[in-house]
């Protein structure tokens, strides 16, 4: 039975136990994480949460960490609910989502369905287009079957998207999303990678919570402050939805250590600042030099700190000769609508890009002297 492609990026330790390495000898472009954290402040604030959080019971509550959140983006606490890592708070949405039609742009994340699944529902396929350009673009110009929304007139929708798109990276203009909330009964707005892009934030939902019951947003800290260990996310919502979300979960879902590092990097606009400046010197060089050393490839464009490339043949050669090499990239199979003529890279440090770089035309030039058996075309 073949491998399932994996949901979340590559398994850095399953990759290290079988090159007999240690995990941090692995190279992973998998899992898009700003390559030079987590932040010094996130380090301090662990060091003495060990002394302080780790006996006691946290704050069911959450108290300071909501006002913290919310102070960064001018809100009353009671519209702020944190959660463990994104992933705990998109299964609420999906049970609070589960009597209407459930619509998931794709190629899309799969934890969206995941989510639905866990309650008995399967979500329906809303095809995007797979030829985009640079900059902000007009959601409705992405869609590849437009009349599909118009035939499941007058019947309840919940309409889930990601802002920048996973995986091809698009940036959705504010303007163009404001009518999807007059046009669904729920929008679901995952914003886990808009804090790193430069000027992102003008292109966030968060502000028109308070005029619209229907909107969720969803952010996570993981991406930003790479602390994927201590999974930590919020979402912004209609303070009795959050509600309803709290009486569902399980008691203390944030673990003190988590809640310690989250008022720690929120108090840290400094990094951020530091993001913005890698990511639009780094993205560009990255472009730039995978498409001038490996022609076979196409890099699309995109505003976040991951990369989309596709080939007219399967790109599965590449990705097990790099991961030979103790590089991980990203199997877009688990994307529906993606198969394995599709690779998603993230952007890492100048000095990891160009040991990816390199090692990338080593193999395709390699791969071209005895190229696949059969060939075809992107899908």
């Amino acid at each position: 039975m073949a491998e399932a492609p994996p949901q979340h990026g590559g398994n850095v330790h399953q990759l290290a136990r079988r090159l007999n390495c240690h995990p941090r000898q692995i190279l992973d472009f998998s899992a898009s994480l700003v390559p030079f954290g987590p932040p010094p402040s996130l380090r301090r604030a662990l060091r003495q949460a060990l002394n302080d959080h780790v006996a006691p019971y946290p704050d069911p509550s959450h108290q300071a960490l909501r006002e913290a959140i919310a102070q960064s983006h001018g809100l009353d606490p009671d519209w702020v609910l944190p959660g463990n890592g994104a992933a705990e708070l998109l299964t609420w949405a999906a049970r609070d989502a589960q009597s209407l039609i459930n619509l998931l742009p794709t190629p899309g994340f799969a934890d969206y369905q995941r989510a639905l699944a866990t309650w008995g529902v399967v979500g329906r396929s809303l095809p995007l287009r797979l030829h985009w350009g640079d900059g902000p673009q007009c959601w409705a110009d992405a869609l590849a079957e437009p009349r599909m929304l118009q035939s499941l007139r007058p019947h309840p929708t919940a309409l889930w998207i990601t802002n920048p798109h996973n995986p091809t990276g698009q940036l959705w203009h504010r303007d163009s999303l404001e009518p999807l909330l007059h046009a669904h009964d729920l929008l679901v707005v995952d914003e886990a990678f808009l804090p790193l892009v430069p000027g992102g934030e003008s292109h966030s939902l968060i502000s028109l919570t308070a005029g619209f019951g229907n909107l969720v947003v969803i952010r996570s800290l993981t991406k930003l402050f790479a602390m994927a260990g201590l999974r930590l996310g919020y979402a912004i919502a209609a303070p009795e939805r959050l509600q309803r979300w709290s009486h569902w979960r399980d008691p203390w879902p944030v673990n003190g250590l988590a809640v310690q590092g989250g008022l720690a990097v929120l108090a840290d606009p400094l990094w951020q600042r530091r993001v913005w400046r890698w990511l639009a010197g780094e993205g560009p060089w990255l472009v730039q030099h995978l498409s001038r050393q490996c022609p076979a490839l196409q890099v699309h464009p995109g505003a976040a700190n991951y990369r989309l490339l596709s080939s007219g043949h399967s790109l599965t050669p590449l990705q097990q000769s790099l991961a030979q090499q103790g590089i991980l990239v990203r199997d877009c199979r688990s994307f529906t609508g993606l198969d394995d003529h599709w690779l998603r890279i993230a952007i890492g440090s100048r000095r990891h890009n160009q040991r990816l770089v390199a090692a990338m035309a080593a193999v395709l030039k390699k791969l071209d002297h005895h190229p696949p058996a059969t060939q075809t075309s992107p899908s």
